[in-house]
Formats: structure tokens, C-alpha cells, sequence
């Protein structure tokens, strides 16, 4: 009887161990507009992909259960941002001039979907009033 409640108790702690650890990796990884996708969405069950979108780039973090993968495009870059939307969520394809793979961001809310290209759009008109 004093094993089982051994097993019991190890087996929770694991448990609580596990859930803690997804609670810390879908915590904003940075202060500022920082736009999480839908746990609902695909890939993003555990561990949601996160956006951030500052004045000079934007940033796409995907925490992973050890380490992340970060991906940066700088305002200057950025060539078209194209919204698809469905039911509920939307899907967001960021483009950039230089030819290279674009960012995807699957399974964000569609209010979230126009604010994060609203946002890339006034922080481009701010750029290159200032760049020329």
C-alpha cells in the first residue's frame, strides 16, 4: 500500500513538473505587442508560436520543450503581409523582399490577424518617413 501512494505521488509530481513547464514556455517571451496563436490551432497545442511586432522588426518565437526557434525580419524587408481567414482563426503570411522563406503564423484570432498587419503597416509608413 505505501508503494502505491509512492507511484501516486511521483507520478503527480511529474505531472505538475510537465504542466509548469508549458505554463513558463507560452509566457510573452518579450514586452510590447506580442500576439500568441490559438492553442486550438495546429502545432500550436503545447507550446503556441508568438509573435512580436516592434518599430524596426518583427519577430516570430516558437518555444520548443528545450530551447526555441526565433525567426527576425526587419521592417525594411518586409514586402507584403497577406491575411487568411476562416471560421475563427486566421492565418498570417509575412513576405519579404529579399527572397527568403516567409514567416507563417497559423491559428491566430482574426482581430489579432488585422492588428498585427495594421501594426507592421504604421511602423513601414513610420520607417521610410524617417529613412526617405
Amino acid at each position: 500500500m505505501q508503494i502505491a501512494w509512492i507511484a501516486a505521488g511521483a507520478v503527480a509530481g511529474i505531472v505538475v513538473v510537465l504542466v509548469l513547464w508549458v505554463w513558463r514556455k507560452g509566457r510573452p517571451f518579450a514586452a510590447g505587442d506580442v500576439f500568441h496563436a490559438s492553442r486550438l490551432s495546429a502545432g500550436n497545442r503545447l507550446f503556441p508560436t508568438q509573435v512580436l511586432i516592434t518599430p524596426t522588426s518583427v519577430v516570430q518565437y516558437t518555444p520548443r520543450w528545450i530551447g526555441r526557434l526565433e525567426e527576425t525580419i526587419h521592417m525594411a524587408h518586409i514586402a507584403s503581409v497577406k491575411i487568411e481567414t476562416g471560421v475563427w482563426l486566421s492565418n498570417i503570411l509575412i513576405e519579404t523582399s529579399g527572397g527568403t522563406d516567409p514567416i507563417r503564423c497559423h491559428g491566430h484570432h482574426k482581430r489579432d490577424a488585422t492588428t498585427m498587419k495594421n501594426l507592421i503597416e504604421q511602423y513601414q509608413t513610420g520607417y521610410y518617413q524617417k529613412h526617405g
